[in-house]
């Protein structure tokens, strides 16, 4: 199975069916985190960061989301690393289409590792592909996929695998100071996030390597270009 994607961005019409694509991917997306989080046995990383946060400060799940996402926006920007249109609706998206989904109540919080595990499961194997149609809108990678780009480049001894563990690990402690959920769910996240991603990406024989992701500047001169013409 392939999915048929407008990937060279050359014209302004394939820019805009490729947002659409990505904000519909990652409110999808939203979904995958709203059930690992659901799952009540221990968040991912970088909920553990955000929901101490919420907890904390008293906001909103997907508020304290944005925030941390484009915090991260800005540091990827200040490294000069390439930035997309699709970063900037990742940020947003994710954190709302969350909130979005805690306000229905889609999904009742799991009471036990029996319906947790399995809910957790099925969350990342959401987000694995919901990041496969993401990516292939090629308008950019999300803020955090980034930024661990972006560290790998300077810190050229230390193998990415380990600066992603730093990483991950930092936002798990800084999450767990402000009160964020760790538990086994916790470290299935951490560890199973890519290899589940891996094999969503093979089944659809996808290879993100081969995705040009067009910078932010190069979309602007595409409408730029539109209206002059």
């Amino acid at each position: 199975m392939k999915i048929s994607h407008l990937q060279d961005n050359r014209t302004t019409k394939e820019i805009l069916i490729n947002m659409f694509l990505a904000a519909v991917s990652l409110f999808i997306n939203g979904f995958g985190v709203y059930m690992t989080i659901q799952a009540n046995i221990g968040a991912g990383p970088w909920d553990v960061l955000n929901l101490g946060l919420s907890k904390t400060l008293g906001i909103l799940y997907g508020t304290a989301s944005v925030a941390v996402s484009y915090a991260i926006l800005g540091i990827d920007i200040a490294l000069k690393e390439p930035i997309g249109i699709a970063m900037f609706i990742d940020a947003f998206v994710v954190g709302k289409s969350v909130d979005f989904f805690n306000r229905i109540n889609v999904i009742p919080k799991c009471d036990s590792l029996t319906t947790g595990i399995p809910v957790m499961l099925i969350g990342l194997v959401i987000m694995a592909y919901t990041q496969f149609t993401y990516m292939s809108a090629a308008l950019g990678c999300g803020p955090r996929d980034t930024l661990l780009v972006a560290l790998a480049k300077r810190a050229k001894k230390a193998p990415i695998g380990v600066i992603s563990i730093a990483l991950l690990g930092l936002a798990t402690f800084v999450g767990w100071l402000l009160g964020g959920p760790v538990g086994i769910g916790t470290l299935i996240c951490a560890f199973a996030t890519g290899p589940i991603m891996q094999l969503a990406f093979t089944s659809v024989k996808f290879d993100a390597t081969n995705v040009h992701h067009q910078h932010l500047t190069e979309s602007v001169k595409v409408f730029i270009d539109k209206k002059a013409a």
